[in-house]
């Protein structure tokens, strides 16, 4: 397994990996994503490449606050299904923490769906806790 940064020919695996968690942009859309990503500061994307497949995706950033120190977000983590439990995933955790500390930042923050039980022990195998849960309020524009 190699972790390396994103590059474009990357786009179909990333696409179907977020498919894997039933989010469907399509390729055009992640691609403009990704590009508003690269100008903004303290965005870092990676992947994990087994024999030239992407078979996870990490996106992490730094989150500052008004209310709380600075601290790193994981807004995604994602391993194909077929390479689940094989250390995908605690690498790419491995490397979000690598990132924040050598950014200062003192914690690594994630979200997880509260009904994505798997997710949830994962992140409690690497040292993760639950500090509370939330309501998403949204208003489209």
């Amino acid at each position: 397994m190699i972790l390396r940064d994103f590059q474009p020919a990357d786009l179909p695996g990333v696409a179907a990996l977020l498919e894997q968690l039933g989010y469907e942009p399509g390729v055009r859309e992640i691609q403009d994503r990704l590009a508003h990503l690269a100008k903004a500061s303290g965005q870092w994307v990676r992947v994990a490449d087994v024999d030239g497949r992407v078979v996870g995706l990490l996106h992490v950033y730094e989150r500052p606050a008004l209310e709380k120190a600075r601290e790193a977000v994981v807004q995604s983590l994602v391993v194909d299904a077929a390479q689940r439990s094989r250390g995908v995933g605690a690498a790419l955790m491995r490397e979000a923490e690598q990132w924040a500390r050598e950014r200062g930042l003192p914690a690594v923050a994630l979200y997880t769906r509260i009904d994505r039980d798997a997710a949830r022990a994962f992140y409690e195998r690497l040292g993760y806790g639950l500090v509370a849960t939330s309501h998403l309020m949204r208003r489209e524009l």
